[in-house]
């Protein structure tokens, strides 16, 4: 069977399998982690921009430095989950739930 091209991709999802294989494979698997890394970051660099601070105020904020907070919001670094409630919880005052599906 042959390969199709990236340009014969009728949906988003069809693209990703094309280029990054289906979802279980390892190279997709990579993917979707990266994905979520990048949403994750510009949930956290909005949430910090309506919230009228600066990555050293949040980072203050939350007991950490300027530059752990500018390496979350460019998806730089992984976070943990504590240090994720922390920073949206006490740093933002915004709520957090987490949805495992």
């Amino acid at each position: 069977m042959k390969k199709k091209n990236i340009k014969e991709a009728k949906s988003f999802d069809e693209l990703l399998e094309i280029k990054y294989g289906i979802i279980g494979t390892p190279k997709r698997d990579k993917f979707e982690e990266k994905a979520q890394y990048f949403v994750i970051s510009v949930m956290l660099k909005e949430a910090r921009k309506e919230a009228n601070m600066t990555q050293e105020e949040l980072a203050d904020k939350v007991g950490t430095k300027k530059s752990y907070i500018s390496r979350l919001e460019n998806g730089k670094c992984d976070i943990q989950l504590s240090t994720l409630y922390r920073i949206f919880e006490f740093g933002l005052g915004r709520p957090i739930n987490l949805l495992i599906g």
